[in-house]
């Protein structure tokens, strides 16, 4: 793997512990199927059908990460894809118990497992092996983190969003050994809906660790790709 892949494995490390302090985290409820439970009968005026649907998509982004990185983890045989699937396990779980948490507080109500989709992408790799569902399982992650991030980025405030991610490449492609490359804070974008405005916040603190995914992800690809050809 090249040495650009390791660091920016190293830059979702970074991310994820300020992330997993949130407070959210351990207010979350369920029922017997692992459907978050509300409080029954209540609703959230300020719910809108945006809100809704992000968190819909979003959540079913999260649980098939943890669904295929569980996967991966188990039937990749390149260690370094072994590495980051278990990454995906482990950034995705406390991001989607966040998402639960506040799905919850506003009465929203959430999948409670992937959608056919994503069980049939599932189904279709657990038959691939060795080098061909490393291969596989990669570049579905590159796609998949493309589609979350797009999501994500639009929740977060645009103004610097281009000059945070030219300096986070920047400063990962100079790096010469695996050192913790601090990721600045993303700004959410601002709301005058409370519930919008906490589920923009959400997406903003997840934003730099899908960032730093998608770039693991496409360096993976590069370099399984190039070991093909080779």
């Amino acid at each position: 793997m090249t040495r650009k892949g390791l660091l920016v494995i190293v830059l979702a490390g970074s991310v994820i512990g300020a992330c997993n302090r949130n407070n959210d985290r351990g207010q979350t409820a369920a029922d017997a199927s692992g459907r978050p439970v509300g409080t029954a009968g209540q609703t959230n005026d300020n719910v809108t059908r945006g809100d809704r649907d992000f968190i819909h998509d979003v959540a079913i982004a999260n649980m098939a990460e943890i669904d295929l990185g569980t996967l991966a983890s188990q039937r990749a045989v390149n260690p370094q894809v072994k590495k980051f699937a278990q990454m995906m396990v482990d950034d995705h779980t406390p991001a989607d118990e966040r998402l639960n948490a506040l799905a919850r507080q506003n009465n929203i109500e959430r999948p409670a497992q992937i959608d056919d989709t994503h069980r049939s992408k599932h189904d279709d790799l657990a038959k691939k092996q060795s080098g061909e569902f490393d291969r596989d399982y990669i570049a579905y992650m590159v796609d998949a983190h493309n589609d979350l991030v797009d999501k994500l980025e639009s929740r977060i405030d645009k103004t610097n969003l281009a000059d945070w991610k030219a300096s986070v490449d920047e400063r990962v492609s100079k790096k010469r050994t695996q050192e913790h490359v601090k990721a600045e804070a993303i700004a959410a974008e601002k709301s005058d809906n409370p519930v919008t405005a906490r589920i923009n916040e959400w997406a903003a603190s997840v934003y730099p660790i899908a960032y730093a995914h998608l770039q693991t992800a496409k360096a993976l690809d590069r370099d399984l790709k190039n070991q093909r050809t080779h």
